[in-house]
């Protein structure tokens, strides 16, 4: 096991090039993830990184272990796979990611119930509405808004979830309400958006009297956190596209109300994505299943 360890270390390093990235992602500490790469090296007899004070980088021999650690890896996660099918116990650890309003409205408040019912398999959950890297980021699974742009991952679709355009009272009491989807591509309105690192520019999809339109629009503030826009909506400072189940409570209570309803958003498609493997590995398939499950049931509750 200690050298699986190691191996499992060197490429987390490789993959994150970084030693206290892949310690913190390991869950140890960045002195016992050095330790493994020197063990390593020292049974290799090889360096397998460049190391100087500020970078780190794979040696020509480096590369070459990668592609076979890997494999190892995917070969020993399969033949605990069979293991767990045939004595009906599944156990490890699951790496799962969810955009932030996903995540603390469906998966978070399920993780306890599913490892009640799996005591064995420990979850690590990441939440972020930044795009994120299942393989570099040795993620098991990640929950998805919208189309993925990688066709190399296998998606899992859950359900469509409704989406509405919304904005505090106060808002628009000062700036009046929209009354077509003509003012939100003026000054006229102020547009909340989401935006991370390579996003492409802001367009909502609206469905009109003459089918979908993807109408351009422009304000003084975006973010890449979905709960921050939400805040900022109820703060006044303008019209914000949101999926229903993340600003429900806020509608019923008032503090936020639909605009343009007979121009809705297009609903937006809420799948999980996994890697390409030969054999899916049945921890995953159960943790997946179990929360599939669990948010069309919630999704049913909604007052849509």
């Amino acid at each position: 096991m200690a050298y699986l360890d190691n191996i499992r270390t060197f490429v987390r390093v490789y993959e994150l090039g970084n030693m206290s990235a892949a310690a913190r992602d390991l869950r140890v500490s960045a002195a016992v993830a050095s330790s493994r790469i020197s063990q390593l090296e020292d049974h290799l007899g090889v360096r397998l990184f460049h190391r100087t004070t500020r970078t780190l980088t794979p040696t020509e021999q480096g590369q070459m272990f990668y592609s076979g650690a890997g494999k190892i890896l995917e070969a020993v996660e399969e033949a605990e796979a069979d293991i767990s099918d045939i004595t009906d116990s599944p156990r490890g650890t699951l790496y799962v990611a969810a955009p932030l309003g996903v995540g603390q409205r469906f998966i978070a408040p399920a993780v306890p119930a599913f490892k009640e019912q799996y005591p064995q398999i420990s979850i690590r959950l990441r939440l972020s509405d930044r795009k994120l890297d299942l393989a570099a980021e040795g993620l098991d699974a990640a929950f998805f808004l919208g189309v993925p742009e990688d066709s190399n991952l296998r998606i899992r679709k859950i359900t469509d979830c409704p989406r509405v355009l919304c904005a505090a009272p106060d808002y628009l009491d000062r700036r009046g309400a929209p009354q077509n989807s003509d003012e939100l591509r003026t000054d006229t309105h102020d547009c909340l958006n989401l935006r991370y690192p390579g996003a492409p520019e802001f367009q909502w999809p609206l469905q009109g009297p003459n089918g979908v339109q993807r109408v351009p629009v422009t304000g003084p503030f975006e973010t890449d956190h979905g709960e921050v826009l939400t805040q900022w909506a109820l703060a006044g400072h303008g019209i914000v596209m949101k999926p229903v189940f993340e600003i429900a409570e806020h509608l019923a209570a008032g503090r936020l109300e639909v605009v343009l309803p007979e121009e809705p958003p297009v609903p937006i498609q809420l799948a999980c994505l996994y890697l390409h493997r030969r054999r899916q590995d049945p921890k995953a398939r159960l943790f997946m299943d179990f929360m599939v499950e669990h948010i069309q049931a919630e999704m049913a509750r909604l007052p849509l």
